[in-house]
């Protein structure tokens, strides 16, 4: 049953009052967005001295090979176990918004790369199904993952808290997303210049951002009260699929918060 909305009604003159009041808190929030996006690029940098291979479609690549010539890179570490069939529901729902987004981040001097554990030949069988046509490598051979903080050992989990998202806490599973940004300069170094993690990446999918206009909002109600209450793989919506924690009755929300 669709649910009924019960918002106030007002007349056209009341409502334009305080529609003006929100305005100035709209406006706000975006000078707070632009200070807080100034400091970030404030933040002091880390050279990246260990020499990351990871396995591609045309076979090994190092780190500065993501780059395709330009001077920034974005990482989007992307949950793909090495022993799954399949990507993460949340993470495919952001890397749908990638595509569209790239070649303006590539004529603006920005390369976009997603990285998951999984073996390529993996990552290869699900990226033709999805349809996404940006670069995807593997890290399965590497410490990229492990040194960035967004997998460990499947022990390491069980026995207790793991470093993600800038703390020590409980995670449910070995794999965790998050973004990466890196810069190389002139003369060929690369430096690591930010990471986000978990709720950190939202904005960087717009559907939250026109669903948040809306009067139902992200209408994440249960039983996962995160994306995983509505989001699909794009190729399931029209299937009876349910994500495994609903069809578990277990809230796992880690793959996607």
């Amino acid at each position: 049953m669709v649910k009924t909305l019960h918002n106030r009604i007002v007349s056209p003159a009341e409502w334009l009052n305080e529609r003006e009041n929100l305005l100035q808190r709209e406006k706000a929030l975006t000078r707070l967005r632009d200070q807080i996006a100034e400091e970030r690029r404030a933040l002091p940098w880390v050279l990246i001295s260990k020499p990351y291979v990871f396995e591609s479609k045309n076979g090994p690549v190092s780190l500065e090979d993501l780059f395709e010539g330009r001077s920034q890179l974005i990482v989007s570490h992307f949950m793909f176990g090495p022993d799954w069939e399949e990507g993460c529901v949340g993470c495919s729902f952001g890397a749908d918004h990638v595509d569209g987004a790239r070649i303006h981040l590539e004529n603006h001097d920005v390369s976009y790369v997603a990285i998951s554990k999984a073996p390529y030949s993996k990552i290869e069988t699900f990226k033709k199904r999805m349809g996404w046509k940006f670069r995807w490598v593997s890290s399965f051979e590497n410490d990229f993952n492990a040194d960035f903080f967004v997998s460990w050992p499947k022990q390491e989990v069980e026995n207790g808290k793991v470093f993600y998202n800038y703390k020590m806490q409980n995670v449910f599973r070995e794999e965790m997303n998050g973004i990466s940004v890196f810069y190389k300069d002139e003369d060929g170094l690369i430096y690591h210049t930010y990471s986000a993690f978990a709720r950190g990446t939202e904005e960087l999918a717009g559907t939250f951002i026109y669903l948040d206009l809306t009067p139902k909002g992200r209408n994440e109600t249960g039983p996962g009260f995160n994306l995983t209450d509505w989001v699909k793989h794009h190729d399931k919506y029209e299937s009876s699929h349910v994500n495994l924690f609903q069809a578990n009755g277990k809230a796992d929300s880690s793959c996607c918060h």
